[in-house]
């Protein structure tokens, strides 16, 4: 923020002194420092003379509307990003998402309807600054087909499209989350073909959560627009990194690392497999699992190890992590309720050596291999401890009523609010600067 600083006049003279910009100097004493304010004018001023200070500008807050607002993720990043701002509306149908946002977020006005029956008008009505959207990823993603703009889940999403060039006042920036596949989607291609034909520039790019120290992967595509004067140019290639960030510098660290190079391959993994889990764990810039885990000394874990008929079957593909590991795997909505590829399973015994465990399980009886696997303590994450990997803060709770399948559900469903955070302190940086 540029402060002026301007010194009074003598009487019946019309002299103004000009003042250097008190930002010029980090001294402690700015107003009192040569540097920061100099004296222009070797004329001395009168004893009554008076310096004045322009008031500063406070920027108004920013008016956001919040589509596929889910359980408030993208709330709670724009709450922790740093800059003024109030969330005028969120939408969203599903009912106990919105049952967990309300309860978070008692005084936002929650719209519990579909989008595409919002007429343009009641959008008009909010004057709308900024638009969050994480719209449904399923059209994009394997497991649904890759069916695009022929889904029907898609239809909202078309229609917000539609209604963005007629949105008056327009908005001055959109931050859309999706899964990684979306960036090569017809969706997109008629995205960014809107934000063109409207001054838009924009930014895309594929985040994981261990690009900001989080120890879970979770690689999502991020769109970043602003109508007109990006600081930098639009982008026609995704980004593969995050903005302004430095690259992972890779450090030994034993905590997490038994498996040397000639060890036996326990469970289903290969080698490729075995050295890309070490490297991760390998990661001095991300943060062990252990600072995510839920401290509740009340807490009755055992309700979230796993059972034996899961034990006995899907032991030889379940991703096992320690606390002293820096990694886990994408959690998603079948957490808790399948295993195959739904998230990290964590060892909680200490005393269980797990390659020890795993080697020769095959050869032993069910009763013994069952001995055996539950010697490693294996359990889920709790809902609160995926949330913490979610990067929501300590404030967000689940209501009592939710059942924990429910919670794991829209957990999977949402986005990581750390990474949304820090793209949203890139994306309103010039908000604040005005």
């Amino acid at each position: 923020m540029r402060s002026n600083y301007t010194r009074a006049s003598p009487p019946g003279k019309n002299t103004t002194h000009a003042v250097a910009t008190a930002a010029a100097c980090e001294c402690p004493r700015r107003l009192l420092c040569p540097v920061c304010v100099p004296s222009v004018s070797p004329d001395p001023l009168p004893s009554r003379a008076r310096v004045r200070m322009e008031p500063l500008r406070v920027p108004e807050p920013l008016r956001v509307l919040e589509l596929y607002s889910g359980i408030g993720g993208m709330h709670f990043a724009l709450k922790s990003c740093g800059v003024p701002a109030q969330v005028v509306a969120a939408v969203d149908i599903n009912t106990t998402a919105n049952h967990i946002y309300q309860h978070n977020f008692p005084c936002t006005a929650l719209w519990s309807k579909s989008i595409e029956g919002i007429p343009l008008e009641d959008f008009n009505k909010l004057s709308i600054d900024v638009i969050l959207m994480s719209p449904p990823c399923q059209p994009f993603t394997r497991l649904g087909l890759k069916r695009d703009v022929v889904d029907q889940r898609t239809k909202s999403f078309l229609y917000v499209l539609d209604l963005l060039p007629k949105l008056s006042p327009p908005p001055r920036y959109i931050l859309l989350e999706n899964v990684k596949g979306f960036e090569e989607s017809c969706a997109r291609n008629q995205l960014v073909k809107t934000l063109s034909e409207n001054g838009y520039d924009f930014k895309e790019m594929l985040v994981s959560p261990t690009s900001v120290g989080v120890p879970n992967s979770r690689l999502r595509y991020f769109l970043l627009a602003q109508r007109s004067h990006f600081r930098a140019d639009t982008q026609t290639q995704i980004c593969q990194t995050f903005p302004g960030s430095v690259q992972n510098v890779h450090e030994q660290s034993a905590v997490c690392d038994h498996t040397p190079q000639d060890s036996v391959l326990y469970k289903l993994e290969t080698p490729e497999q075995i050295q890309r889990k070490q490297e991760q764990n390998r990661d001095q810039s991300v943060r062990h699992i252990r600072d995510f885990l839920d401290s509740n000394p009340d807490l009755d874990l055992d309700q979230y190890l796993l059972p034996p008929k899961t034990l006995l079957r899907y032991a030889n593909i379940l991703d096992i992590v320690r606390p002293g590991c820096r990694r886990s795997t994408c959690f998603t909505k079948g957490y808790g309720r399948y295993v195959e590829g739904t998230g990290s399973v964590l060892q909680s015994s200490s005393e269980a050596e797990m390659e020890a465990v795993f080697r020769g399980l095959e050869q032993l009886s069910e009763d013994q291999k069952l001995k055996r696997l539950q010697t490693l303590g294996l359990r889920y994450f709790t809902p609160r401890e995926v949330a913490n990997l979610m990067g929501f803060p300590h404030t967000f709770e689940f209501p009592e009523d939710v059942p924990v399948k429910q919670r794991y559900r829209v957990l999977g469903n949402s986005l990581n609010v750390l990474v949304v955070s820090k793209l949203l302190q890139i994306l309103l940086s010039e908000h604040t600067r005005l």
